[in-house]
């Protein structure tokens, strides 16, 4: 299938930030993993609630009330068609990616999990995907193993499939934040299901970059955070499977996770309203109704097509520097470079480059574990989004080069 290329020049108009001078220069935003840019019609929508319907959701019966609900539920319904759902009771609303996991460990690890039950998790994770895992481990009595990673940065499929035998539960990221390999998490997933183990799958660099059916993949929960796909930050999704949600307790406790309340007897709500304790961060989730259609709008293969296109131009440009090494060099990859230069700390490198308007990501990228696998302290991180240019990857080239003759 051909993929039509959009106007670049006429997508980055819709992002005011783009236009920013910084240290002189016009920003080059490379640090899309960690958070991608909001375009205007996502502020709007910001704007748009405050100043016609902001009201509390759920119960109300004005006007006001009614509309925020609508919007907010749509979006709700939004998400659900986004990532192939079966059910608008499988998308729960949290704070983000990593209040996602705690849930589903809390819950239903809390729950199912106990004394001897084993935890893979692979050495790729960040940190998010392992805390909530060994903490609970800690508590429960439970086994933490780790699936390793070979020197370009994949998952050892066969070492997964010895390690899976007995496992309760495999907790996997589908693109590693650090190094942007693609896992095959059809795969993971299905060999996974095959010895009965729930699979917790972290979305959060993934959603960004593809189209993610989570039907297609088989997963039981998926998690991704919205400040990644255009929108806001302070609010994520986590999908489960319904049957595995209803069979869950409660996460946190209080207004609009119950029916009714007693001294006596608490009668709790349904899922996913179950999961969803409090008032919620109500603009935020009409943004990401907002940031889904925006992103709909482009068509998520049109995104991994050209994001694909700025992956293979800046792998080139780099792979020409003298003394860098890119960290993680898997066949399937989304668009982050990993990079080290002989001599140099990442950190130095990132504040050059900030000299230059170009915005990095430098450190250990909360995935200490993957830094510990390849005998480094930290790397500098470029990661593109879809309205970025073969242009701002020349000038990343130059100021490295610029920053290599500064520092050696």
């Amino acid at each position: 299938m051909q993929v039509l290329t959009p106007d670049i020049a006429t997508i980055r108009m819709d992002f005011p930030i783009l236009d920013r001078i910084v240290n002189g220069h016009v920003l080059a935003y490379l640090d899309n993993a960690a958070s991608s840019q909001m375009p205007s019609v996502v502020m709007e929508a910001y704007a748009d609630y405050h100043r016609r319907y902001h009201a509390n959701v759920h119960r109300g019966v004005h006007t006001l009330s009614q509309e925020a609900t609508d919007a907010y539920e749509n979006a709700r319904d939004e998400v659900m068609a986004f990532i192939g759902a079966a059910f608008r009771e499988e998308i729960v609303f949290t704070t983000g990616t990593t209040d996602s996991i705690n849930l589903v460990a809390a819950s239903w690890g809390g729950t199912f999990l106990g004394e001897g039950d084993r935890i893979l998790v692979s050495n790729l994770e960040h940190h998010a995907n392992i805390v909530p895992w060994v903490r609970l481990a800690e508590t429960k009595g439970a086994r933490i193993e780790v699936i390793p990673i070979t020197d370009s940065g994949e998952i050892d499929m066969d070492a997964y499939v010895r390690l899976l035998p007995g496992a309760k539960l495999v907790a996997v990221n589908h693109v590693s934040n650090a190094m942007g390999t693609i896992n095959p998490i059809a795969e993971i997933v299905r060999l996974a299901k095959a010895e009965g183990a729930v699979t917790m799958v972290d979305g959060a660099q993934a959603v960004p970059h593809m189209a993610v059916d989570v039907q297609t993949i088989g997963c039981d929960f998926y998690a991704f955070s919205t400040h990644k796909i255009c929108g806001p930050t302070g609010f994520g999704v986590l999908y489960g499977r319904k049957s595995l949600l209803e069979s869950m307790p409660p996460y946190r406790s209080g207004g609009d996770m119950i029916l009714s309340v007693s001294f006596d007897r608490i009668v709790y709500n349904k899922v996913p309203f179950l999961f969803e304790a409090g008032t919620p961060p109500i603009a935020q989730g009409i943004q990401t109704g907002a940031a889904i259609r925006y992103l709909n709008g482009i068509g998520m293969d049109v995104i991994a097509e050209l994001e694909h296109r700025l992956l293979t131009y800046a792998t080139e440009a780099l792979s020409d520097i003298d003394g860098l090494r890119i960290i993680g060099t898997a066949a399937d990859k989304a668009a982050v470079i990993s990079f080290v230069l002989d001599g140099i700390h990442p950190h130095d490198v990132g504040t050059i480059l900030d000299e230059d308007g170009i915005a990095v990501r430098t450190g250990h990228h909360c995935a200490q574990p993957v830094m510990e696998r390849y005998g480094i302290p930290a790397t500098t991180r470029a990661s593109f989004a879809f309205y970025n240019t073969t242009g701002e990857i020349e000038r990343l080239a130059a100021s490295i080069r610029r920053t290599i003759q500064l520092l050696r």
